[in-house]
């Protein structure tokens, strides 16, 4: 029996893969688990699953499981803040940490998981975005896998297998191309925070809609390909495809395209991950070939969607400079779901922050927090 710590076992990715452990209950014991203001659905989660230790890391929210636990006589370790997210991730027993905590708070405790000797269930791609080269250079120190569970990234690695002999040309990113496809730059002008949590695929966080609206999301999965595949990014191509089947493909030197295509699900990619490299009984709704009415591709439009090209340019610029263009996204996605910015000042202060701060540092742990927070810090002083 696998044992599984979760990182962020309430948000989307999270309870996600609570429904891989319920569906498999014979293979996986979750041990530990990460959540942050969402305390009926932890109480809920620790009732059903009996993990050894909880960690919280809203302080509030915290004290307020710390009495219901104690009330009603649960007995389970419970950590407050980042200690208690670095013991979740280290806990000597279990064999992978599942990561699906969102943003720049996934980055510690999944390093201190590698330096333990865990295998990660990487959907926290904001920890290769800012440290890919730090990240995966520690996974080859401690001899450890990095495995996917985003399903553009678990496609391209089910599409690497028997294959890792052969020479790729180039990786295929598929997008769905989110809410504002086909919009102008003048029709984003009036774009509200509702519409841009309606998402026409995916049912996901505030954050990750905001950034699947602005094709952020993608242009950080084109960073993430580059420190996973280990491609640079002249070879890494986003197609825009509207029918979210195909989930992204591998082009070979000799023109060959091998693709992994499934119905928009996310527990197909997570359970690939927890049990790499077999794969077990059916989670998902099959493929059914004969219902399929067309898969059509786009060409994204860089001028209208400019975070997807600020972060091509970000990722060849390299060293702290995709640190920077994240913080500043994370700060911007907040102030637009606060309405505080409009919608197309997203990438507007994002290429500003690119221009103000240094990015020619080494990629250390330190420097990328120390960038982070500068950066953070101005917007929030400037536009907040």
């Amino acid at each position: 029996m696998k044992k599984i710590s979760i990182l962020g076992v309430t948000g989307s990715i999270g309870t996600q893969t609570l429904e891989v452990l319920r569906f498999h209950k014979n293979e996986f014991q979750l041990l530990g688990i990460t959540a942050h203001k969402n305390i009926t659905l932890t109480l809920d989660i620790i009732k059903e699953f009996s993990p050894k230790v909880v960690a919280i890391t809203h302080k509030e929210s915290y004290y307020e499981l710390k009495n219901i636990l104690n009330k009603e006589e649960i007995n389970c370790e419970l950590i407050y803040g980042m200690d208690g997210m670095i013991k979740v991730a280290t806990l000597p027993d279990v064999d992978i940490v599942v990561t699906s905590v969102v943003g720049m708070i996934g980055l510690k405790p999944t390093l201190e998981a590698i330096k333990n000797k865990k295998d990660i269930a990487l959907a926290n791609k904001e920890t290769l975005v800012v440290a890919g080269e730090l990240v995966m250079a520690e996974a080859l120190k401690a001899g450890v896998s990095i495995l996917p569970v985003d399903s553009e990234h678990s496609a391209i690695y089910q599409s690497l297998q028997g294959n890792f002999h052969n020479k790729i040309d180039k990786i295929i990113l598929t997008a769905s191309g989110g809410p504002f496809r086909g919009y102008t730059l003048n029709e984003l002008k009036d774009v509200t925070v509702d519409k841009a949590l309606k998402h026409p695929k995916w049912n996901m966080g505030r954050k990750i809609s905001i950034d699947s609206s602005t094709l952020m999301n993608k242009g950080l999965e084109v960073i993430e390909a580059r420190w996973l595949f280990d491609c640079p990014y002249e070879n890494i191509e986003v197609v825009i495809h509207p029918q979210s089947i195909i989930h992204s493909m591998v082009q070979y030197t000799d023109g060959g395209v091998i693709a992994q295509l499934g119905v928009p699900d996310m527990k197909l990619p997570i359970q690939y991950a927890l049990n790499y490299p077999k794969r077990l009984g059916n989670i998902s709704e099959k493929l059914n070939f004969y219902e399929l009415k067309e898969l059509t591709f786009e060409k994204p439009d860089l001028n209208v969607f400019k975070c997807l090209d600020l972060a091509y340019k970000a990722g060849k610029i390299g060293k702290l400079m995709p640190a920077i263009i994240n913080g500043a996204n994370e700060i911007c996605v907040e102030l637009f779901l606060d309405k505080k910015i409009e919608y197309l000042h997203i990438p507007k202060i994002i290429e500003e922050c690119m221009e103000v701060f240094d990015y020619n540092k080494e990629v250390t742990l330190d420097n990328v927090l120390e960038i982070d927070k500068q950066v953070r810090e101005f917007i929030y002083n400037k536009y907040s």
